[in-house]
């Protein structure tokens, strides 16, 4: 009898195994899918192919607020308005900077592809990358591109040495956009109280929680399926079936162990970036977008990963502190970046490309 119960427990738990395999999908099957999105171009790949690459540019919870429509000798990068996300964006900033980063890796990767161009941002924010044919090439910041990840881990304490701060300063230079690097610790440490703060403040507002849990995507099975959002996998937290998940952030995810976790995160970081717009509007959001593609892609070139600590930005309350502590009193924290050495995570996931051309 005993025997007979120990097979049944067994033989249920083994179902229950199942069910969890079922109900999560594997992450083998997510990295093999990932990586089709992230595939090297062919030498004579087209403009469809071009714009596959220009979608793993970041955007604020992997919303991937962007349409591209193509036309002759041009693409114009358009926003899409159903991908907002008015509770930490309600002016859409963080849209503006996401659409910015999208052109400016359309750029970067377009001479891989033969398409050659510019970047031209109208006062409104409205972008386009005008391009003509040339032969492929393709440069190390094209394959970057297909590298580069937002690594949401503990870093190595280890800074870059100057003359690697120095290129990266220079990589990331462009007209009406100011970069502070941040490399001296009472500045680190005063920025990651300002983070915490920030946190806190922002997992004290039911909007604000409801509104990331509709982005999180606990499972493989969920990642793939909606192809955006924040899969949990790539930011370190369990992976689960969907609904458990849900269940478990509601639960525990409180304002306290998220600012902990941000305080902790941010004062081991041994780089942090700061950006600002001169222009105060879109336009200036979009040259901070192309900014920071251009800051992640030598960085990606140079070993180091990073990740968005953008608490601070998005709570106003806390932006003149921290303009003061970057140095730049008066005008709008636009982005904060902490960079170092950091382990490879998974990629976060990215929509076929059917579903971004307008």
């Amino acid at each position: 009898m005993r025997r007979r119960n120990l097979l049944i427990g067994v033989g249920a738990l083994g179902l229950c195994g199942l069910g969890w395999r079922l109900s999560t999908g594997s992450r083998a099957g997510y990295d093999a899918a990932e990586a089709v999105s992230r595939d090297q171009p062919a030498p004579k790949a087209g403009m469809v192919d071009l714009i596959r690459i220009a979608a793993l540019a970041p955007s604020g919870h992997n919303a991937q607020p962007w349409r591209f429509r193509l036309g002759r000798g041009v693409v114009a990068i358009e926003p899409d308005a159903a991908r907002r996300t008015p509770a930490v964006d309600p002016d859409d900033h963080h849209l503006h900077v996401s659409l910015g980063a999208a052109a400016e890796t359309l750029a970067v990767a377009g001479p891989a592809f033969g398409r050659p161009g510019a970047v031209t941002v109208d006062p409104d924010g409205s972008l386009r990358y005008d391009f003509t044919e040339a032969p492929t090439r393709l440069p190390s910041a094209t394959l970057a591109i297909l590298r580069r990840q937002s690594v949401r881990a503990d870093y190595s304490a280890v800074a870059p040495p100057p003359v690697e701060l120095h290129a990266l300063a220079r990589a990331a230079r462009l007209p009406g956009v100011r970069l502070v690097l941040i490399t001296d610790r009472p500045r680190l440490d005063r920025l990651a109280e300002l983070s915490a703060e920030g946190a806190a403040r922002q997992f004290g507002d039911a909007a604000f929680r409801d509104e990331l849990l509709s982005w999180m995507r606990f499972s493989p099975r969920a990642a793939l399926a909606a192809g955006d959002g924040l899969f949990a996998g790539a930011v370190g937290a369990p992976v689960v079936p969907q609904p458990l998940g849900r269940l478990l952030f509601q639960a525990f995810a409180t304002a306290a162990q998220e600012s902990a976790r941000v305080r902790a995160q941010t004062a081991a970081t041994p780089l942090a970036a700061v950006f600002f717009a001169e222009d105060p509007g879109p336009r200036g959001w979009a040259q901070v977008g192309r900014a920071l593609t251009r800051l992640t892609l030598a960085g990606t070139e140079r070993g180091l990963v990073s990740a968005h600590v953008n608490q601070a930005v998005e709570v106003e309350a806390l932006r003149p502190e921290l303009a003061a502590l970057a140095g730049e009193p008066g005008l709008r924290p636009d982005l904060v970046l902490r960079m170092g050495y950091g382990p490879e995570m998974p990629y976060s996931p990215r929509r076929p490309v059917t579903r971004i051309l307008a």
